[in-house]
């Protein structure tokens, strides 16, 4: 993704209207950008930006197929650690997902209708990070990015308030699940999935927010959307693909490892 040559851009959303306003906007502040798809959809989001390697994504967030969240983050897991990934602009009619989009270590977030204006401000900062931006992070870096990201705007939390037991709400009975009898914790739109051997539980309340006052130094971020109890890791298998799973005790299915935190369970 080398800067020699014109910066290139991938554009998702499924309104093909408010698609040919992005691109003309994009034409008239940003004339030397190289707009290379266009997707209608996340699943087509995805492979464009596997297939392009382009410096920017524009992504709206609500798509058919899969949102744009989760095309950043199917990318991101994808893309080559040897490569800077690309910039992510989220897109969308709906403030209630700014928080979620900059936990994607988002550049900008818009609103639509995008203006001439405002697309502007985005475009001078996607130039200096751009400008800026030299080889990819490592692996590791990469992930400590990815938690950095996380805890923007996280609460201030004193030491009593950090949660020992979790209280989730099944109709009128209330759970109380001890942080240490939870296998992993996975994050939904609106909720954190708490899963046990003995079941699973929602509670409301963010990763972000979990990743600050759980107490206990046992828990591992391994994907964006998932903290796992080291305890409970069984074994970590690699894939064709250079991708980790693990098998976890108390659990049927594996668990996915994100790219950017295989590095914690290569062979030492």
């Amino acid at each position: 993704m080398a800067l020699a040559t014109a910066p290139t851009a991938v554009i998702a959303e499924d309104e093909p209207v408010l698609a040919r306003t992005l691109t003309r906007l994009l034409e008239q502040v940003w004339p030397e950008l190289r707009i290379i798809g266009v997707a209608e959809d996340g699943l087509r989001a995805t492979e464009l930006g596997l297939a392009h390697a382009p410096d920017v994504m524009f992504l709206d967030i609500k798509m058919p197929g899969r949102t744009g969240l989760e095309v950043a983050e199917a990318v991101a897991d994808d893309w080559p650690d040897d490569r800077a990934e690309p910039l992510f602009v989220f897109i969308t009619a709906y403030d209630s997902f700014a928080v979620p989009a900059f936990e994607r270590a988002a550049i900008d977030y818009l609103l639509k209708p995008a203006t001439a204006e405002r697309l502007q401000q985005t475009v001078e900062r996607l130039k200096a990070r751009l400008a800026g931006r030299a080889a990819s992070p490592d692996a590791g870096n990469r992930a400590a990015l990815m938690q950095r990201m996380q805890s923007i705007a996280a609460p201030q939390t004193e030491p009593s308030e950090r949660i020992k037991v979790i209280r989730a709400g099944l109709g009128n009975t209330v759970r109380m699940i001890p942080v240490a009898d939870v296998v992993c914790f996975e994050a939904t739109e609106k909720y954190v999935n708490v899963v046990t051997p003995s079941g699973e539980a929602l509670v409301r309340m963010s990763m972000r927010e979990l990743m600050v006052r759980i107490d206990s130094p046992d828990f591992i971020q391994v994907h964006r959307s998932v903290m796992v109890n080291a305890n409970a890791i069984l074994s970590a298998t690699r894939d064709e693909n250079g991708h980790y799973s693990l098998a976890v005790r108390g659990l049927q299915r594996p668990l996915k490892v994100s790219r950017a935190f295989g590095h914690l369970f290569r062979p030492m």
